[in-house]
């Protein structure tokens, strides 16, 4: 058996090498590092991929969510709804532009946050709502932008983790997540479901002003070069990126598949144990699985990390604090809040190694060593 890895990327590059290698290879012979032919290809297949109008490639996710605020014409201490069950990333952007985040709760079987908590939430100061799509399943976003319309609020999506998940709404109409918002951001760290060999990310939006708004952000605030209008920053998708993302990006698809496919696999092998709650999927929405996440019951969390760790089985813990118990959000008050189904959901989560390379011999042993630690 091979090893088993959180993500297999070795593998993954493999089956992709010679189209990999000569696609890098093009942009070496070409000498165009920046701003390449590929970047534009990408962002341009990107668009058709998702149905978004428009896609800014940006140097990573962080920056994605950093610009996307910029946009919109924020003032210092306007406040934005943010779930504090999330990556970091998803809050430091706020606080980082003087903005004051405000935590809300997720719900305890998606992950993701409610929408009951931030209608609850909201003040006469709030203005921007950041949903994220958690673990590669959409928020309920249908409800979000009702209360966006509601309270006139900017909504800007975190699609870190769920790139081509799909979003039913009520009337049978489907969207890609990252679409739906007034604005969506997105990464393409190379653990992600399409992933580059660095860093890189991606901003979305069907506002062809606020298209150009964000352009002109990411590249120093000037839309002419050397003439700046606004204070922007520099942020760039590498040619060498954009030229991996597009061959990748044609096997998405497959390779939300294969996650999908063990997924099951792991659904099948623990259904009926009550000690172990595996993946809710909301009727709304797809899983494209980025992370396989259980909850435990009566269950050591860290006996059962240590556990498979024995068993050279990598398992991770996304995300042990959550971001209004942090220290950089002490003095945005993040110590007052009250949200006890955040706290409960980070002593009870652990992630299963999921991508695209776990075959069924790997998959049988990840399974019997967990129930082997539960029924102990």
């Amino acid at each position: 058996m091979r090893p088993v890895q959180m993500v297999d990327l070795k593998q993954q590059y493999e089956h992709i090498k010679p189209e990999v290698d000569a696609a890098i290879h093009s942009v070496l012979d070409s000498c165009a590092f920046i701003n390449g032919k590929p970047v534009s290809d990408f962002a341009a297949h990107l668009s058709a991929y998702t149905g978004s109008k428009h896609v800014v490639p940006c140097a990573n996710g962080t920056d994605a969510l950093q610009i996307a605020l910029m946009s919109l014409g924020l003032q210092p201490g306007d406040e934005v709804i943010t779930p504090s069950f999330t990556y970091i990333a998803t809050t430091e952007v706020i606080a980082l532009l003087r903005l004051k985040p405000v935590f809300v709760e997720v719900d305890t079987r998606t992950f993701c946050v409610s929408p009951e908590a931030i209608e609850k939430a909201i003040t006469p100061k709030t203005r921007v709502i950041v949903p994220v799509h958690l673990y590669g399943q959409a928020a309920d976003m249908e409800a979000i932008m009702h209360i966006a319309e509601k309270y006139n609020l900017y909504v800007v999506e975190d699609n870190a983790q769920a790139i081509g998940c799909d979003y039913t709404f009520s009337n049978g109409m489907k969207k890609k997540t990252g679409t739906i918002g007034t604005i969506g951001c997105t990464s393409f760290f190379p653990s992600k479901n399409l992933g580059c060999y660095g860093d890189g990310g991606a901003i979305f939006t069907n506002d062809d002003e606020l298209a150009e708004r964000l352009k002109i952000i990411a590249n120093h605030g000037q839309k002419v070069r050397y003439y700046h209008d606004i204070v922007g920053c520099n942020s760039r998708l590498d040619t060498i990126q954009a030229a991996i993302l597009n061959i990748k990006l044609k096997k998405l698809d497959e390779y939300i598949a294969a996650r999908q496919k063990a997924a099951g696999y792991y659904n099948k092998a623990f259904a009926g144990y009550s000690k172990i709650t595996t993946p809710f999927i909301a009727p709304y929405t797809n899983h494209v699985f980025h992370q396989y996440t259980l909850i435990l019951n009566d269950v050591s969390r860290d006996g059962l990390n240590k556990y498979l760790a024995d068993h050279q089985i990598p398992s991770m813990i996304y995300y042990p604090v959550p971001a209004h118990r942090q220290k950089m959000f002490e003095t945005f008050g993040g110590g007052a809040y009250d949200l006890p189904q955040t706290d409960w959901l980070t002593q009870r989560v652990i992630s299963l190694p999921i991508h695209t390379e776990l075959d069924n011999e790997q998959l049988a042993f990840i399974t019997q060593k967990v129930l082997e630690y539960i029924n102990k």
